[in-house]
């Protein structure tokens, strides 16, 4: 309990979906067999070394986010420590506490729902363990929250135009860069696919161009494209 007399932490209490470790166990094996093969991976020699190291940075994450990270709330403020750093806000810094679903096509194995904190200027943060996975209602969790934070606030909770329309713009940010992520997969599958024919076809293939040059720079366009578009439709 802290001098005010109140303190809640928020830390792993269920382990991660089974079908996340699953997924995670079947990237490593499947990057142990690429490295075995005596080609070094159907002549992608740097195909085996890139993906172990990203299940290993991945890998450490998923430990971090589970074993490290966690979320503070006492009288004086917020304190949420992510897998990298953390960051403390005093209640008088909080514009908001809400609790937002993930977008379609997530899955349902693991969390749906998360809490972010937003602050003045319309940034929001991820309040670790604040979710559906670890709290049975998160909804009701943050309320309790807000309704005892009040007295802390001289400005209540009251919603601000200007706060709303920058964080209205951060979603639709969030939401073209999700698109354009959802792009550069597609476009991935679809250079894979052109990748092999022209090895078949015994042709020039650069698969370093086509399968990850080609994606990022199609996804990049595609984020930016709907973000101008989806901003100027809002506008209007």
């Amino acid at each position: 309990m802290d001098e005010g007399g109140f303190e809640r932490e928020y830390r792993k209490r269920r382990r991660p979906p089974g079908a996340y470790l699953l997924l995670l166990g079947v990237v490593l094996l499947n990057a142990l067999f690429q490295a075995g093969r005596p080609d070094g991976g159907g002549g992608f020699r740097w195909g085996p070394p890139v993906m172990i190291l990203l299940f290993v940075v991945t890998l450490t994450r998923v430990l971090l986010e589970q074993y490290r990270a966690y979320t503070r709330v006492t009288s004086a403020g917020i304190t949420a420590r992510s897998p990298l750093r953390t960051r403390t806000w005093a209640w008088s810094e909080v514009y908001d506490i809400r609790v937002e679903p993930l977008p379609r096509g997530s899955g349902r194995n693991g969390p749906r729902w998360f809490t972010y904190l937003y602050d003045f200027d319309g940034r929001r943060f991820l309040l670790p363990h604040l979710d559906d996975w670890q709290l049975a209602d998160p909804y009701a969790e943050v309320s309790e929250l807000c309704l005892t934070a009040d007295p802390q606030r001289s400005l209540g909770w009251e919603q601000r135009p200007d706060v709303e329309e920058r964080i209205r713009r951060g979603a639709l940010r969030r939401r073209a860069r999700l698109w354009g992520g959802y792009g550069a997969v597609a476009m991935m599958v679809v250079m894979f696919v052109v990748s092999l024919a022209l090895v078949f076809a015994d042709r020039a293939d650069h698969p370093f161009l086509l399968i990850v040059c080609v994606p990022v720079a199609s996804g990049v366009a595609l984020s930016a494209v709907l973000q101008w578009y989806w901003t100027t439709r809002a506008a209007n």
